[in-house]
């Protein structure tokens, strides 16, 4: 199902590309012309894979824009006997940028911005940082904690249960419709559609239980916040009026551990910014990585 507003960018190699990282191959998309002044590697969110940022891609047409599916998702297999913690995902990212473009911004949303923080943090040596919807508090203390403690609980059972059962359970599609019906906030019937229609494709194609379970522990055991002090760069956040996981009142806060950061706060939307949203976001990261009046950047 396509998009209601924005045309689906077309990828340079439609089927993806595959490169060895720590020993898994990592499947990328590449959009947009190979002479571009801006290269971007942007990282997806929890469960997901490359599809989740197209809206935004599609809005960025003069941009070379690089969308990895992460680890153990979509199309990529797990990294091979390694624990998917931070530490497993920061050197993931950072090698895949050192091997297709160095000279590529970092952008991440929302799990995506706790891998890209921790890697950008820990010396991945990128010009600029781009979080939308970042994890900017604890997941477990957002608007919506008790549903949190909720999904801990869901994806324990998965994990004890026999592992047929577990994996039936995790993919249930009931679960993923109901995710994604209490996040999205437009009223509008074809978003809503294409919302729902993008999860329930994309948000079981986890190659395990165990991946996910490790992924889903990494997301909720971290946030930006112990990054964001050690991230020289200068960092755009883009977040949302109404996210459910975190409030834009810890988002401002967050802003302020960041040594050199903007935020561009997006009203009646919460943590679907690249569905609900593209426009507005497209236009801040436009904005954020064009030419200084000294063409210094």
């Amino acid at each position: 199902m396509p998009h209601p507003e924005v045309p689906a960018p077309r990828a340079v190699v439609p089927e993806g590309d595959r490169v060895e990282i720590l020993g898994g191959r990592t499947a990328y998309w590449t959009y947009g012309p190979a002479d571009a002044a801006v290269t971007v590697l942007a990282v997806h969110g929890f469960r997901g894979d490359h599809h989740g940022l197209a809206a935004i891609i599609g809005l960025l047409p003069d941009m070379r824009v690089i969308v990895p599916d992460l680890p153990g998702f979509g199309d990529s297999t797990p990294l091979p006997g390694r624990r998917h913690d931070i530490d497993a995902y920061r050197a993931w990212l950072t090698e895949l940028h050192a091997t297709l473009a160095p000279e590529a911004v970092i952008l991440g949303h929302s799990f995506g911005s706790i891998v890209a923080s921790a890697a950008v943090a820990g010396g991945l040596p990128t010009s600029r940082l781009i979080l939308i919807n970042p994890i900017g508090a604890p997941a477990l203390e957002g608007p919506r904690g008790l549903l949190t403690r909720l999904a801990v609980l869901y994806y324990r059972m998965g994990a004890r249960l026999p592992r047929p059962a577990g994996e039936w359970v995790l993919r249930q599609r009931a679960i993923v419709r109901g995710m994604s019906v209490a996040m999205a906030k437009t009223r509008r019937r074809d978003l809503r559609r294409y919302i729902h229609d993008q999860h329930d494709r994309y948000f079981s194609r986890f190659a395990d239980r165990d991946v996910l379970r490790e992924a889903f522990e990494t997301s909720v055991g971290n946030d930006v916040r112990g990054f964001a002090p050690e991230i020289a760069q200068p960092t755009l956040l883009i977040v949302a009026e109404r996210d459910d996981i975190t409030p834009l009142a810890a988002q401002r806060r967050l802003q302020t551990l960041f040594p050199r950061a903007e935020l561009v706060e997006i009203p009646e939307v919460g943590h679907l910014i690249h569905y609900e949203t593209p426009g507005p976001a497209a236009a801040a990261i436009t904005r954020f990585l064009a030419p200084s009046a000294a063409d210094t950047r």
